[in-house]
């Protein structure tokens, strides 16, 4: 999603968090319609955005919902300790969205893992569905007593249009028909208005996803009233416009002597990526290896938060 910048026009970024910060400073005050909170976990830092108002979503270029991020440092780090310890903190949140719609521990979840698997920066869905702990086939012939805490699981990674010829949203809205999910789970990479936060970030929603949101290749969306279902979507931002690096390089320069006129700034910006580079999209280098520790962390996360009868130290063992 995108908002305006009136001198430099359209800013991308799939953050709610970023985009009512962008917004905010640009005003000098709060959005009229969201509501913010803070919380220091002390490896990650949570911020809560919800829209209230289709006003406000507008503005943000967002749905009105309810938006958590959680940022930590370590998510790009190697730490093995401290990468479970934030996949703790991601977990929490998404309890607290399964509480929200009331879901109980048998309440069947179908967890779709959005992306490209032979493009890296697009293969994080992918890569968290191979180390979900899947159920659902051994349940369906299990009482109760014997499920162990273990929630009724399937998941998938549907591929993308250019690799099956089949639209993301029919694929999952024809699995959900069949095997009726209490709710879909949507993991996809997304893109970032700030380098800082590519690879740092999780951001949980409770709006649904656009596949494809983070190249700017949007699809027909999985949301609930596309679904029939709830869908909570989980993303981390792989990559960057390269415009907005440039942007943010000219605006630095004010300590040197000051960036170009406003009225030549995106001008500027233009005929540096002109003319086939206008819609470069830059990932790390090292994207390889941050994919394989945040699909580690992700799925860690999302096992845990699914399966109430697992400890963290039986989720990683499983992850190892």
């Amino acid at each position: 999603m995108s908002v305006m910048d009136q001198t430099w026009g359209e800013i991308r970024t799939d953050l709610a968090v970023e985009a009512h910060q962008f917004l905010a400073g640009q005003r000098g005050a709060s959005l009229p319609g969201v509501e913010t909170q803070s919380e220091d976990k002390g490896v990650a830092q949570i911020t809560r955005v919800v829209i209230q108002t289709p006003e406000a979503g507008q503005a943000l270029g967002k749905q009105p919902g309810y938006y958590v991020t959680i940022e930590s440092q370590a998510l790009r780090g190697r730490d093995k300790d401290e990468l479970e310890e934030v996949a703790k903190v991601i977990a929490g949140e998404l309890q607290g969205y399964f509480r929200g719609f009331n879901f109980d521990d048998e309440a069947t979840a179908l967890v779709v893992g959005l992306g490209n698997w032979n493009a890296t920066p697009d293969a994080l869905g992918p890569k968290v569905v191979e180390k979900i702990l899947v159920t659902r086939h051994l349940l369906q012939s299990s009482p109760p007593e014997k499920r162990g805490g273990l929630r009724p699981v399937c998941a998938v990674s549907p591929g993308v249009l250019g690799i099956t010829g089949i639209e993301t949203q029919e694929i999952i809205a024809a699995i959900v028909q069949r095997i009726k999910p209490a709710f879909v789970l949507a993991i996809d990479a997304l893109a970032s208005r700030n380098v800082d936060r590519v690879g740092s970030t999780v951001q949980i929603a409770n709006t649904g996803i656009n596949p494809g949101s983070g190249v700017g290749n949007r699809r027909l969306g999985l949301t609930a009233q596309s679904l029939g279902v709830p869908v909570i979507a989980v993303g981390v931002p792989t990559v960057v416009e390269a415009k907005t690096i440039i942007r943010d390089a000219l605006e630095q320069t004010s300590r040197f002597g000051g960036p170009p006129p406003q009225g030549l700034r995106k001008e500027v910006v233009d005929q540096v990526l002109s003319p086939y580079f206008r819609d470069l999209i830059v990932t790390p280098k090292e994207i390889d290896v941050l994919i394989q520790d945040l699909s580690r962390a992700l799925a860690g996360a999302i096992n845990l938060a699914l399966h109430p009868g697992v400890t963290a130290e039986e989720v990683f063992r499983y992850l190892e």
